[in-house]
Parts: structure tokens; C-alpha cells; sequence
């Protein structure tokens, strides 16, 4: 006999257990196995009054958040709506069958204040990764790190042609959030250090959307305003040690990646023998600062010497490092003079009258002297240059591949190309929860579905 769907039929009463409905091997029980959210709740205590009435679970709020990172949700309306339909993001918010939402709304209100305020998101990455340390899945000795470009909140046409702030900046209640951002961030001379020989340029282009941005045309097809995503990753399981988000300048990326350096050995401890990273990472101040530290720079190193218009190169002459001087392929020297010095390069420069009256001019210059502009670091370019030829730095350059196809899940599979918040605290409020939601992903990959293992890793 057929059947006869009877589900419109309402029973009064139920017996339903939402625990047994989630499946053993599912990824939110996997994560909720290892996520510990204790020590958030007690850095976001003082942000909240003694008083008054029950303000929203901030664990909540963070762990709808962390879901729409974990499945590539990225509008907030919809993260709403499929936390109130699914049943397993109930069970992982802890909403039950009956609980209620949180408005969409409520998502920027706790955003702009509290977690910003308290940093909550840096702290819920930094929960994980010394989850990861005590899982033993970073081994402290080979970092990896690169930038990617995440395009900003903010159309191409919407800008001012010359870099100059709009006249109308100057009063406050004209602005923006992001703009504020920006203009408090000109006002403090914040941002990342530069070394000497880095200069960032001012921009030709500025955003009147979200000023912090850059326009770039780097790993895009087009044009737009962005933010650069940096990750400085462990070689031993790519796990991601710190995440730093910069607008999309080269200059920033690198400052960004001595920031994080800086900042995973005062957060976690961890001091790397070897950093592996693309030529970007390879001027000369860059590598003698990696050396100080005694980290061996794995980074192919970035050189025009060649770029000479088809008269001699550089390697045309020796090096004299008694007399501080460079000898040419007619034995006359090139002494070291003080133009630039400031800007990590030095310059030598020939005696005109040598240069006049030597056979090899044509060969050499077309100028009444030959100069040779040297990097101030030229002795950490050469012992670099060594090293490049060694069995471990091949084998960094080999391991550089896995930030790439961080990279490449972090935009393929959870959807992030594009940010929604604006301003360098927003990108940085989404750099971190994505970079979260990529650790998560991994641990639980690495130790699979044991729960028994899982609540030992939760154990400070």
C-alpha cells in the first residue's frame, strides 16, 4: 500500500535531542572539541557594565561569526538566517531548538565597540595557535611568509585623482569611520616601520570611501582599491603563527611580515631559524634586519645590477675592500662618495679625467663618469646570494607553495576575496577571522574526530 507523508500533522508534544541529530565526524563538533573561548570572555569582562540589563553573548557572537568564516558566508544576513535553519550551527552557538538569533544589527554594534575595544578576534586566533603549539603541529624553526590581495569595500570611481584629502575631511562630523582611520593614522604617523632605503610613496590615487586602501592592480585582473592579507606561516603543518592585514604597497607587506615576526616571539615565543619568502622580500635592508636576528633569510634577492642599458655591469668590477673602493675593467678606482648613503645606497663614482682618456669608455658609460650604485647591505646580499645555492634554501623556496595554496583555499573555498568592512581596523577584523578559521579547519584535519584528544589539547 502507498504511503502517506504526514508531517503536517503537528504532535503536542516532542522528544528531540539536538545533540543526537549532529553527527560524530562533523566539522563544528570537531572544532567545538578544541575551541576554548574561557579566556575571551574573561579579557572581554571589563568591557561590560556590572549593571543593567543582559547584553548579547559575546561567545555567540563570535562563534556565528566564526561559522560564516568556517562555510564561506560571507553576508551577515544570510549568516542570520542560515544559523536559524541549520540545526548543527545551533548546536554549535548553543542556541538549542527555541534560542533566539541575534539580529543582524547587533553584529556591527558589537563589532565597532567591545571586540574592537578589547581585540577579541586577536585573542580568539591567539587561543588556537597555542592550541596548536601544545598539539605539537608547529615546529619554530622554518616560517613562510607572503601577502595576498583582498579587494576593499570601495568602488574605483569614488576617489580623488591627485592623493590629496577633500577640503571637507577637516570637519568631523563630515566623516566617516574608515576616513577617521585614515586621518588619525597621517595625524600619529602610524603604520609599519620602514628601514632605511624603504620609502613609501604618496598615492596617486586615494579613496574617498576607505582612504586606508591602496589601488593596485597586483594579482588582479583589474584595477581596484585593496588590502593585502600577510600571513607568516610554520613550514611543519602550515599553520598560520600570525596574520597581519596592510594596504596592498609592497613597502607595507614587508613591514608587515617584521611586525608579525616581532610579534609571534613576544605573544608565543617563537624565534625562526629560517624565514622562506618570494623576491619582494629581498632588499637589502630587509635581509641584513632578518640577519641581526639571526633568522637565515631564504629569500631570493632582489637585484637590477644587470639593468645597466647594455654597458658593463657590476660584475664588471671588483671589489677593493681595503681601499672601500671598486676597480674597474682598467684598473682605475671607483671611490665611495656620500649622495643617497641615507637611503641604503651607496655611490661610487671614477675620476672624469680617468674615465676621459680610458679605451673602454664606450663599453662602460655614456656619461663624462662611470658611477656604481651599491647597496649599503652588499655584504648580506652576497652571503644570501651564498646560501641560495644551498640544499635548504631549495628546499624553502619548495615549501613557499603552501602560504599559496592558503592563499588559494582562503579565496576558492571560503569565499574571501572580497572584504565587507572598511577601514585598516575592519580589514584587520577580517584578515584574523579568516586566518582563525583556517587554523581551525587544519587542527582538526590534523588530529581528527578524538575527543579524548581534543579535550586534552583545550588544557592550558
Amino acid at each position: 500500500m502507498m504511503g502517506r507523508l504526514e508531517t503536517r500533522q503537528s504532535s503536542l508534544f516532542y522528544d528531540f535531542c539536538l545533540d543526537d541529530h549532529i553527527p560524530q565526524d562533523h566539522l563544528l563538533r570537531q572544532v567545538d572539541a578544541v575551541l576554548d573561548l574561557s579566556g575571551v570572555r574573561q579579557e572581554l569582562a571589563p568591557f561590560y557594565s556590572v549593571i543593567g540589563r543582559p547584553s548579547l553573548d559575546p561567545e555567540l557572537m563570535i562563534r556565528m561569526l566564526l561559522v560564516g568564516y568556517l562555510y564561506g558566508v560571507r553576508s551577515e544576513r544570510r549568516l542570520v538566517e542560515e544559523v536559524h535553519l541549520n540545526l548543527a550551527y545551533r548546536w554549535f552557538c548553543g542556541l538549542g531548538l527555541t534560542g533566539d538569533v541575534p539580529e543582524r544589527s547587533s553584529f556591527s554594534k558589537t563589532r565597532h565597540g567591545r571586540f574592537r575595544e578589547s581585540d577579541a578576534f586577536r585573542r580568539v586566533f591567539e587561543s588556537v595557535v597555542r592550541t596548536c603549539l601544545r598539539a605539537g603541529f608547529v615546529g619554530g624553526e622554518t616560517f613562510l611568509t607572503d601577502a595576498s590581495v583582498i579587494e576593499a569595500d570601495a568602488r574605483i570611481a569614488r576617489r580623488s585623482e591627485d592623493g590629496a584629502p577633500p577640503t571637507d575631511w577637516d570637519e568631523p562630523a563630515n566623516v566617516t569611520r574608515p576616513v577617521r582611520e585614515y586621518l588619525d593614522r597621517l595625524d600619529k604617523a602610524a603604520g609599519y616601520e620602514l628601514l632605511p632605503g624603504e620609502r613609501q610613496q604618496p598615492p596617486k590615487s586615494l579613496s574617498l570611501t576607505d582612504p586606508c586602501a591602496a589601488l593596485t592592480s597586483k594579482g588582479k585582473s583589474k584595477i581596484a582599491f585593496a588590502y593585502g592579507t600577510n600571513y607568516l606561516v610554520d613550514a611543519q603543518a602550515s599553520i598560520i603563527v600570525e596574520v597581519e592585514a596592510s594596504p596592498a604597497r609592497g613597502t607595507a607587506e614587508v613591514a608587515a611580515t617584521r611586525a608579525m615576526i616581532e610579534r609571534a616571539e613576544e605573544r608565543f615565543g617563537l624565534h625562526p631559524k629560517k624565514l622562506a619568502a618570494d623576491t619582494a622580500y629581498g632588499s637589502g635592508g630587509n635581509l641584513a634586519w632578518l640577519v641581526d636576528r639571526k633568522i637565515e633569510p631564504h629569500v631570493p634577492i632582489f637585484d637590477r645590477s644587470s639593468q645597466t642599458g647594455g654597458v658593463f655591469t657590476r660584475d664588471a668590477f671588483s671589489f677593493d675592500p681595503n681601499a672601500d673602493a671598486y676597480i674597474c675593467p682598467a684598473g682605475k678606482a671607483l671611490r665611495r662618495v656620500t649622495e643617497r648613503s641615507d637611503n641604503g645606497v651607496l655611490i661610487y663614482r671614477a675620476r672624469d679625467r680617468d674615465c676621459a682618456a680610458c679605451a673602454l669608455k664606450r663599453q662602460c658609460t655614456r656619461a663624462d663618469g662611470r658611477s656604481l650604485s651599491v647597496n649599503a647591505h652588499e655584504p648580506v646580499r652576497q652571503y644570501v646570494a651564498a646560501l641560495a645555492k644551498t640544499e635548504d634554501f631549495k628546499k624553502s623556496s619548495f615549501a613557499r607553495r603552501k602560504v599559496e595554496m592558503l592563499f588559494a583555499h582562503l579565496k576558492r573555498n571560503l569565499n574571501f576575496r572580497r572584504l565587507r568592512l572598511r577601514g585598516i581596523t575592519g580589514a584587520r577584523d577580517e584578515c584574523t577571522l579568516a586566518a582563525t578559521a583556517q587554523n581551525l579547519r587544519k587542527l582538526v584535519k590534523l588530529i581528527g574526530a578524538s575527543p579524548p584528544k581534543a579535550a586534552e589539547l583545550r588544557v592550558a
